[in-house]
């Protein structure tokens, strides 16, 4: 490995002058800047990590917490992890990715142990248990994901109350008075995760102010779990002609079963997806749907924890607003004989 003493060498200036050029802490000439830089390119001298750390009391490291849980679509998540390391490169940082289940103990981990610089944490829950602990540290941090108290925090996220709000509105001009959510598995709900409970609470009040019929069903997602979940709405409901899909594992299943039914889509029943544009596109029916923002909820997230990092951010709610793609799964609801 090339050492800094090596490129002290090559440019022809002292060990002391290149770690002033790599910290900052020092003016250095322009000129004598880019003898030093131009030198590091050209060896390929990379400096100690460690080393820096201890120099600058700084790790350059972003703690990225994803909770991998088998009842989430783990391909949305990884896509914004993967925002979330992209966006951190571009302004000098590595990502350090945590995907256990821990909890309060990642968050004292990381805090207490100088690991990372900052954090960020996904899957929020509307009570996390991790926000206490998350406050009462310095380390500046922000939530991808709406938690019910939002004070002392920055948060980034789609608004998916207007979301929910969204999709009945679409449905609702095209004359459907009978629509069925079929969310996420009934443990996302269980734990009160902030995505799902913020889409449901704009469905019903936005259905409520609309005189839309709702019905709502967890699903596990898969075949067998979403024919029971549509046997079940069909009993209920008869007369349901629009259907809202917040499970990703659901949607190609769900139009299957429409299909074995015989009920043809969107004629005899219309379908909204909220999901990623690359699930609405690929399904067997183009979706009409809601795009999830995995890239920009990444990169506004490590923007504003870069911010907070370089002494100059505050603390802020950050919601980006949806966007309804019409594509060929929805059209006027049938008419009642």
């Amino acid at each position: 490995m090339v050492t800094l003493a090596e490129v002290a060498q090559h440019a022809g200036v002292s060990a002391s002058t290149v770690s002033y050029v790599l910290s900052g802490k020092r003016s250095i000439s322009a000129n004598t800047r880019q003898r030093v830089e131009r030198s590091i390119r050209e060896l390929g001298y990379h400096p100690n990590a460690g080393a820096r750390a201890l120099a600058s009391s700084k790790s350059n490291i972003i703690a990225l917490m994803v909770p991998l849980r088998t009842d989430m679509y783990v391909p949305v998540m990884m896509e914004i992890a993967i925002a979330v390391a992209t966006s951190a490169r571009a302004h000098g940082y590595d990502v350090l990715l945590l995907t256990g289940e821990e909890g309060p103990d990642a968050v004292r981990r990381v805090a207490g142990s100088g690991l990372a610089d900052g954090m960020i944490l996904m899957d929020v829950e509307l009570d996390d248990e991790r926000l206490p602990l998350l406050r009462a540290t310095d380390q500046p941090s922000v939530l991808i994901g709406l938690p019910a108290d939002t004070s002392g925090l920055t948060c980034v996220d789609l608004d998916f109350r207007a979301t929910g709000a969204l999709c009945v509105e679409h449905l609702a001009k095209q004359g459907h008075q009978d629509i069925a959510v079929i969310g996420e598995a009934p443990a996302v709900y269980e734990r009160h995760t902030g995505f799902a409970e913020r889409t449901l609470d704009g469905l019903r009040t936005r259905s409520r102010e609309l005189g839309v019929r709702l019905l709502h069903r967890p699903c596990e997602g898969g075949y067998d779990a979403m024919a029971v979940t549509l046997a079940r709405i069909l009993d209920e409901r008869p007369d349901t002609s629009g259907l809202i899909v917040q499970n990703e594992s659901a949607v190609e299943p769900l139009l299957a079963l429409l299909r074995q039914q015989g009920r043809a889509v969107p004629e005899d029943v219309s379908v909204v997806a909220i999901c990623p544009d690359q699930v609405a596109t690929q399904a067997s029916v183009r979706l009409t749907s809601v795009a999830i923002p995995a890239q920009e909820m990444g990169r506004h997230a490590v923007d504003h924890l870069v911010a907070k990092l370089e002494g100059r951010g505050s603390d802020e709610v950050v919601l980006l607003a949806p966007e309804l793609t019409v594509r060929g799964s929805t059209g006027p609801a049938p008419s009642r004989s």
